[in-house]
C-alpha cells in the first residue's frame, strides 16, 4: 500500500505548556517540508492526526484522550500519532485508538517514526520512550505566529515537587546548546519576528547539565540581547531562587527584556511549600519579587497556585491568601491539586475535598480578578509602546489587539484597518476594556 503517496493531508493539535506549542510548531514544519498539507484540526478531513498531549494534572490527562478519540472519529481510517507527556505516563494503557507512540525524546524523529509505520504497517505501538538522554533538537525557522516566537532551550526537571508527574514523563534536564540558541533566534529575527520568548520545562536550570561550561541562563538572556532585529525578550517561568541580586542587575542592563517575569509559587503558606518539597520559603521569594520590583519599578509579576493540596487547612489556605494579597501579583493562575499516581503527594494523608478544592480556587479566582484589574488601571493615562498581534471584531467594531512588554493586553479602534500586525506603536490607554484589556489610541 502506497502511504507515502495516499497520505497527505496532516492536522496537529498542541495540548498544555509552551513547550509542547514550540515543538508542535516544530513538528508541523517538518510535516510541510516532507510534503504534507497541513490542515486545521477540525476542519478539515486529514489522513494523519498529531497530538501532543499533555499530563500535568488529570485534567490534562482526560484532554489528550478526548483529542485522540476526536481525531479518529473524525476519520476512522487516519493514523493517529500521539507524542508527549501523557504518552509517557500512560505507557502500556495508551488508548486503542493510537496508532503511533512517540515519547518527549524522539519527537525531532517524527518523520522517520512515520514512514517506517507506513512500511511496516505496524500497529504494535513499539517506538521506545521516556529514554531522553540528550536535548532533542527540534527547530523553527519561522514561527507560525508571525510576532512572537517561543523557543525552546531546556528540556526536563530535576527538582521532584512532591505533586508533579513532570521530571518522570520529561526526565533529567537537558539544556540546548548556545550556539544552536543563537542560530534559530537568529532564523527567527530574519524571518521579521520581534519577540522571543524563552522556554523550557525547568528554564531556571538551563546550562546546569554542562560538565564543561559555565553558561548560565543569564549569559544566553545576555547573547540575545544582543541580536538585531529582536526587540523584545521575554521569559518562560522562572524559579524564584534565580532571582538573586546579581541576576537582576544582568538582567536590567538587558535593554530587549520584557518586564514581565512568571514566578512560580504554589502556595503562600511554608508548611505547605514543605509538603510540596519546594525548597523556598515565602520570605525568599517575597525577596526575589521586591529585587524585581527595584530594578523593573512597573513589572509584572505573575505566579501559579494550587489549592487544595494535602494537609491544606483553612489556616493555611487563609495564609496563602493574604500573602498573595501582600505580593500582589499581576495575573495567577489557580490550579486545583490533581492527585497523580506515582508522586509523593498521592500517597501523603488528608487528601482534600473536591468540594473545598473548589471553594478555595474561587475564592482565589476572585482575588485575581481584583488584582489583575487593579494593576491595568495603573496604565489609565500612561503612553505605552505595544507590538500588534491580531485583529478582531468586538460588537460589530473593528479593533487591533497586542500587548506591552509587561504583557497587558491593548486593543486599539481600527476601522480604516490603517494599523497593521507586527509594528510596535505608542499607545496612550484611556480606560479599562473587556474582561482582560485596556483600550488606547495610537499616538506618535
Amino acid at each position: 500500500m502506497e502511504m507515502e503517496i495516499t497520505m497527505k493531508k496532516c492536522a496537529l493539535h498542541s495540548l498544555g505548556c509552551k513547550v509542547n506549542s514550540y515543538e508542535t510548531q516544530a513538528m508541523q514544519k517538518m510535516m510541510e517540508s516532507a510534503g504534507y498539507e497541513i490542515v486545521p484540526f477540525g476542519e478539515e478531513i486529514a489522513d494523519i492526526y498529531i497530538i501532543n498531549t499533555c499530563s500535568v494534572t488529570n485534567i490534562a490527562d482526560r484532554k489528550s484522550r478526548q483529542m485522540i478519540h476526536k481525531a479518529k472519529k473524525l476519520n476512522p481510517e487516519a493514523v493517529v500519532a500521539a507524542a508527549g507527556c501523557y504518552v509517557e505516563s500512560a505507557g502500556d494503557n495508551i488508548d486503542e485508538d493510537v496508532d503511533i507512540v512517540i515519547g518527549n525524546n524522539e519527537k525531532s524523529h517524527l518523520i522517520e517514526i512515520l514512514n517506517e509505520y507506513f512500511e511496516h504497517m505496524d500497529k504494535e505501538k513499539s517506538v521506545d520512550i521516556g529514554k531522553a538522554t540528550g536535548f532533542d533538537e527540534l527547530n523553527i525557522d519561522s514561527p507560525l505566529e508571525h510576532t512572537r516566537a517561543y523557543v525552546k532551550i531546556q528540556d526536563g526537571c530535576n527538582r521532584f515537587c512532591s505533586y508533579c508527574i513532570i521530571p518522570y514523563v520529561r526526565g533529567r534536564i537537558r539544556s540546548r546548546k548556545p550556539d544552536d540558541v543563537m542560530a534559530e533566534i537568529k532564523r527567527v529575527a530574519a524571518s521579521g519576528c520581534k519577540e522571543v520568548v524563552l522556554t523550557g520545562i525547568h528554564l531556571s536550570s538551563y546550562g546546569l547539565d554542562f560538565k564543561d561550561s559555565t553558561v548560565k541562563l543569564i549569559d544566553v538572556i545576555e547573547a540575545v540581547n544582543r541580536i538585531e532585529g529582536i526587540e523584545r525578550i521575554r521569559l518562560g517561568s522562572l524559579e524564584p531562587l534565580i532571582v538573586t541580586e546579581e541576576f537582576v542587575r544582568r538582567l536590567a542592563k538587558c535593554k530587549k527584556i520584557c518586564p514581565h517575569f512568571h514566578l512560580s509559587l504554589q502556595s503562600g503558606c511554608d508548611e505547605t511549600l514543605k509538603r510540596m518539597n519546594r525548597r523556598y520559603n515565602v520570605d525568599e521569594y517575597y525577596k526575589g519579587v521586591e529585587l524585581l520590583r527595584e530594578y523593573f519599578p512597573d513589572a509584572a509579576v505573575t505566579t501559579d497556585v494550587i489549592v487544595g493540596f494535602p494537609g491544606e487547612t483553612e489556616e493555611e489556605f487563609n495564609i496563602t491568601k493574604k500573602y498573595l494579597e501582600k505580593v500582589c501579583f499581576y495575573e495567577m493562575h489557580v490550579f486545583k491539586y490533581s492527585r497523580r499516581k506515582g508522586t509523593a503527594a498521592d500517597k501523603m494523608p488528608d487528601q482534600i475535598p473536591e468540594n473545598i478544592k473548589s471553594e478555595r480556587s474561587t475564592e482565589l479566582l476572585e482575588l485575581n480578578e481584583i488584582l489583575s484589574n487593579g494593576y491595568r488601571e495603573k496604565y489609565i493615562g500612561k503612553k505605552v509602546k505595544v507590538l500588534l498581534e491580531e485583529n478582531h471584531i468586538i460588537e460589530n467594531k473593528k479593533y487591533i489587539i497586542g500587548f506591552t512588554d509587561t504583557y497587558v493586553r491593548v486593543a486599539l479602534e481600527n476601522p480604516e484597518e490603517k494599523l497593521y500586525t507586527n509594528q510596535i506603536v505608542n499607545v496612550r490607554v484611556k480606560k479599562l476594556f473587556e474582561k482582560d484589556m485596556v483600550i488606547g489610541v495610537a499616538e506618535n
